[in-house]
């Protein structure tokens, strides 16, 4: 029994090396993301310097990452790190999800912009979620197909691109765009008025789209499906990287009438395996050169880290200023119901 016990152990010795380098020797960080969110650079760079291996895995909306975690619930799917947004992380530490924020791991929060902790009132302090990205979808328009349009809502009402057009999936975007549309706010607790707005999607917007999509939205836009985009510029920029023409062909804009915004935050879950890597990856994000990699990779300005912006190399879709006349979405509590209710119970039946 000794002799073998000594076999084993050597044996364990000579392959320990080939194990490590595939990987079996390496802590593991199970992140639950956005889709096109974190470059593959940027991961890359964290697991080379760390010995680890991330494990990324996608969602499309809040809802559906929310849903799954909900689901879930006594691992919380297994991940350490998700990004949701705004209207969602209160939602999340009411419910005892979150694992709170060791801030003495973090020396890279004194990056983060004031005024984007200002806007984050649901946890101003950082005690459970740290600002990731603050931005906005809006329009992304081949205006070689489409060579004439306003920049506005409006022209999902088109019918002229009627078959060529996709608006996102996610609830709040949709009909908070309607909302905006119509004079009010994307936060608006009127019953009334978010009727209206749901009336409005299915009678002006929906006859002339596609799908609402927000998963395949930039293929398609990249293949030349889709004319007309409701979504975010990252996405599609990376489905059309390497095509000059279609590039120089894209535009994108938020609506002049306004619309929703949104910050997405980095938050460990309650129960995580990882809680110590999870901080160093949180941490890592947010050195001035490695938020800068991630901003330019995705075409976005660097909204959340101050210092970032002098790192910058490439152009962005949008800027900072362009987020002035938008409007953070707002955990709207119980009303939440009726925004539900007018998208699963009316705008998403029978698409």
């Amino acid at each position: 029994m000794v002799k073998k016990k000594v076999i084993f152990h050597a044996v364990l010795a000579a392959l320990m090396p080939v194990m490590v380098s595939c990987g079996l020797g390496k802590q593991r960080l199970y992140i639950y993301n956005w889709t096109y969110y974190t470059p593959d650079s940027v991961i890359e760079k964290f697991e080379d310097e760390y010995n680890a291996r991330v494990i990324y895995d996608e969602f499309a909306s809040n809802e559906d990452m929310y849903a799954k975690l909900q689901a879930s619930s006594a691992k919380r799917g297994g991940y350490d790190i998700v990004f949701p947004s705004k209207d969602y992380v209160p939602i999340m530490i009411r419910q005892g999800m979150l694992e709170r924020i060791d801030k003495s791991k973090l020396s890279n929060l004194k990056n983060i912009d004031p005024e984007v902790l200002r806007r984050a009132s649901y946890d101003p302090d950082m005690e459970y979620s740290v600002p990731y990205f603050y931005g906005a979808a809006g329009v992304i328009v081949n205006t070689a197909r489409v060579p004439v349009f306003e920049r506005s809502w409006s022209i999902f009402g088109r019918t002229d691109l009627k078959g060529r057009m996709t608006m996102l999936d996610d609830m709040r975007e949709v009909i908070g765009g309607a909302l905006v549309h119509m004079g009010w706010s994307v936060n608006t607790t009127d019953p009334v008025r978010i009727a209206a707005a749901r009336d409005f999607v299915n009678n002006s917007w929906k006859p002339n789209l596609v799908k609402f999509d927000a998963e395949s939205f930039g293929k398609g836009y990249a293949s030349g499906d889709f004319w007309v985009v409701h979504g975010f510029p990252e996405v599609v920029f990376e489905e059309i990287e390497g095509n000059a023409q279609l590039i120089n062909d894209t535009v994108f804009f938020i609506p002049r009438e306004g619309g929703p915004s949104y910050i997405d935050n980095m938050c460990i879950l309650k129960g995580a395996r990882n809680i110590d890597l999870a901080h160093k990856f949180i941490d890592f994000i947010h050195r001035p050169e490695i938020y800068a990699e991630f901003v330019d990779t995705f075409g976005l300005p660097a909204t959340v880290n101050v210092p970032a912006r002098a790192y910058k190399t490439g152009l962005s879709w949008y800027s900072s200023a362009d987020l002035l006349n938008t409007e953070l979405v707002d955990d709207l509590g119980t009303v939440l119901d009726f925004y539900s209710d007018a998208w699963f119970n009316s705008i998403r039946i029978g698409d």
